[in-house]
């Protein structure tokens, strides 16, 4: 999201415009030399707060407080915007099945959650001989979700690490925060 401009007073190209006063009541249709003079008289700044209207609309405010409520305005809403976040989770080719049961879960959790999961097998050493396990352990996870997932990255090597990445299948809202609540009560 980019950060809002607005054209102030002389900057402002039209030749008339819908007013609206520093009190928020709309005043009307009026030439942008009027609207200007208003403006001057009450010792406050214009704002073209809907340059796309026909006519376009502008408000008499002070600027100053203007920019600030429309800024923490702004701050409020990209905290709400939250992007899906791209996890990982790291596999040895050769894993226990204890501890492919543990990574499977976090895997899990994180579906659950909505993000995306970059499942990563490294070899290391002699292990690079052996990437078909990798490849059948990727398999097996995927495998393990069926329907659950969709997968936006087929298992290849990149150096030394085999990587998938999967995601969640669409889900509704309600879902996604009733698998938040769950796990906030799991985790206390």
């Amino acid at each position: 999201m980019n950060k809002p401009f607005w054209k102030l007073n002389e900057n402002i190209r039209a030749s008339s415009v819908r007013l609206i006063g520093s009190s928020g009541k709309q005043i009307g249709i009026v030439s942008i030399s009027d609207a200007l003079v208003k403006a001057k008289d009450e010792k406050l700044d214009l704002v073209e707060i809907a340059p796309g209207a026909k006519p376009p609309v502008v408000k008499i405010v002070d600027f100053g407080k203007f920019k600030y409520s429309q800024e923490k305005k702004f701050k409020k809403e990209s905290k709400k915007a939250k992007p899906a976040e791209l996890k990982e989770i790291r596999f040895s080719p050769f894993i226990g099945d204890a501890d492919f049961e543990v990574r499977k879960n976090r895997v899990r959790e994180f579906l659950d959650l909505g993000h995306k999961v970059k499942i990563a097998v490294v070899f290391k050493g002699r292990y690079m001989a052996k990437t078909n396990f990798g490849y059948k352990l990727i398999e097996k996870l995927i495998n393990g979700f069926k329907e659950r997932i969709v997968v936006d990255m087929e298992p290849k090597m990149l150096g030394r690490h085999l990587s998938a990445i999967i995601s969640p299948v669409k889900k509704k809202r309600g879902e996604i925060k009733n698998a938040e609540t769950e796990n906030k009560k799991i985790d206390s």
